[in-house]
């Protein structure tokens, strides 16, 4: 029987994954000190080397505009606001 997969916070990962990009640990040293396997290091580190560029793209992280964002929701509750009319006209 597996066990259960581990889910790690984001700022668990960006700092072992900084550490191992520094070089000072071996990844053995890193896996004991946060019990995470070495495997999982080498990806996050990955992940992070090939994000890097994204951090100074300009676009400040946000990706999709507050409007876009926001217009669903703005859509949904006119719905709910018209079926809750209806409802009250109905009963």
């Amino acid at each position: 029987m597996k066990g259960k997969r581990k889910k790690h916070p984001d700022t668990l990962k960006a700092r072992v994954a900084l550490e191992a990009i520094k070089g000072i640990k071996t990844l053995s040293e890193l896996s004991a000190q946060y019990k995470v396997h070495p495997n999982v290091i080498s990806k996050w580190k990955k992940q992070l080397i090939e994000g890097a560029a994204e951090i100074f793209s300009g676009s400040n992280g946000k990706g999709a505009s507050e409007e876009e964002l926001t217009a669903p929701l703005y859509e949904e509750i006119g719905r709910l606001k018209m079926e809750n009319d209806w409802l009250k006209k109905k009963l």
